[in-house]
């Protein structure tokens, strides 16, 4: 397969029969599925196409396996890692069409939906059942998206990740067959465990068309509270504390100064540009009242502020929202600058040591960069504001990069927590997985022998 080799005018024939106008190989259409929301620079394809049906998507990976087109799968395009760049060309399936809410069992706490639903469109679906999905990367990703790479997100301390929440998947293979990789039954020992196979697969194993997913109810109460600390060791130090003593907090976000004042400034908060603590907390009334106490309590003995909290849905829904934007309030405070944003996860007892030594690690650093992340499950941010024409900005940002991912798998951690792999981490698999990593490659090789489902991501 050759890098950047034209499509198959066959092909493209092939394709306009099957979608008719939901085929485009205009410029901008391609640029735009080329580009993540980072400083990754574009990698189009040569064509991008919009099924609407699982029955389309076989169909149109029958056409691209048989004249040998690399196939891109596309959700909403919040990847940070490279995942939807087009490598070697080829065919981008964008399933923001396929956005079908198919079946919800409130009694099974359940729900089927097609890939290209969005974890918003989803919960206003589900808003009079009295039901929610709580993983919250804090993108409107698809969830086919979201199961494809595995992602997690503010509220993963309390709910888990896609990981524990995907129930079973309906995945096309290179083949073009169709395949559901479990049934609806909260556990199986029947054979081997599929659903967690394409669950984080990227897109290199097979399109994932549908998924099931499983379903909380909404909390009685929720508050939501912020806490400025006088440093970033002492908000760790409580998070920390409070994980350790087993209070069920839902959220726990860190953010430190330079993220603090550029969210101020965009969402207008009024907040203590300090080193702080979001947290939100999920029960009955009474018990959101009890861990309210308690989080104040650790809290204090580390130096932290009172904490006023929210339980109005707007007044919370602003500050996540807040939260949620920080990533371009970053990126308005150095203009022209694009966003270089990365993310280690270590065990929480190597939490405080991991982030102390990246702060010292800072000391020297000449570029904006900020800390954040989802600290309650050990995992943190750094999201570097690069200027992608000079060369040795980006060559400081892949240096630091370089050191914090070795300090973190150093910690017994991983390299990325949920951003993924992508194309920007391969160099770390073997580093971190060792000899696993010739049995990852043993299954890529065996499902889709002929490299053609997103080449050049996860494993290479």
């Amino acid at each position: 397969m050759s890098s950047q080799a034209d499509l198959a005018p066959e092909l493209l024939s092939e394709l306009a029969a099957l979608l008719g106008d939901r085929v485009s190989t205009a410029a901008i259409v391609r640029e735009h599925h080329g580009k993540d929301t980072t400083f990754h620079p574009s990698h189009p394809p040569q064509a991008v196409v919009f099924p609407e049906s699982s029955d389309e998507v076989c169909r149109l990976v029958q056409a691209c396996t048989r004249h040998r087109a690399p196939i891109i799968p596309y959700g909403a395009g919040t990847s940070a890692e490279g995942h939807i760049s087009a490598l070697h060309g080829g065919v981008t399936v964008d399933m923001s069409r396929m956005n079908r809410v198919l079946r919800v069992s409130p009694e099974d706490l359940d729900v089927t939906v097609e890939a290209g639903v969005t974890r918003k469109q989803l919960n206003r679906f589900l808003h009079d059942t009295g039901l929610f999905f709580p993983i919250d990367p804090g993108a409107d990703a698809s969830l086919g998206g979201m199961a494809a790479t595995r992602a997690s997100g503010t509220n993963a301390v309390r709910y888990g990740t896609m990981k524990e929440n995907v129930l079973s998947a309906a995945v096309v293979l290179p083949s073009g067959q169709l395949i559901r990789s479990a049934r609806r039954a909260r556990k199986s020992a029947a054979g081997y465990d599929l659903t967690s196979l394409f669950v984080g697969s990227a897109g290199t194993l097979g399109i994932i068309t549908e998924v099931t997913l499983r379903l909380y109810g909404i909390p009685e109460e929720i508050a939501a509270g912020v806490c400025s600390f006088p440093s970033l060791a002492a908000a760790v130090a409580t998070t920390i504390g409070l994980i350790q003593a087993g209070v069920p907090i839902a959220r726990v976000e860190l953010m430190d100064e330079l993220s603090m004042r550029a969210l101020n400034a965009h969402a207008k908060l009024g907040l203590s540009v300090a080193p702080t603590l979001i947290f939100e907390l999920h029960g009955t009334r009474s018990a959101v009242a009890e861990q309210a106490a308690l989080v104040t309590a650790f809290a204090g003995e580390h130096g932290g502020d009172a904490i006023a909290w929210q339980t109005r849905q707007e007044e919370r829904n602003r500050l996540w929202q807040a939260r949620h934007d920080v990533y371009f309030a970053l990126l308005a405070q150095r203009p022209g600058s694009e966003g270089w944003p990365t993310d280690v996860c270590v065990p929480v007892s190597r939490l405080a040591d991991c982030i102390d030594e990246t702060l010292s690690d800072l000391r020297s650093c000449s570029l904006p960069v900020a800390i954040l992340g989802h600290v309650g499950d050990g995992n943190f941010h750094l999201l570097f504001a690069v200027d992608p024409s000079k060369s040795a900005e980006l060559a400081e940002a892949k240096d630091f990069n370089d050191r914090l991912i070795r300090r973190a798998i150093s910690m017994d951690g991983t390299c990325t927590g949920e951003h993924g792999i992508g194309y920007a981490k391969l160099d770390y698999m073997e580093l971190e997985h060792g000899g696993a990593v010739a049995v990852m490659s043993a299954v890529k090789n065996s499902i889709d022998p002929l490299g053609l489902l997103n080449p050049g991501k996860v494993i290479g």
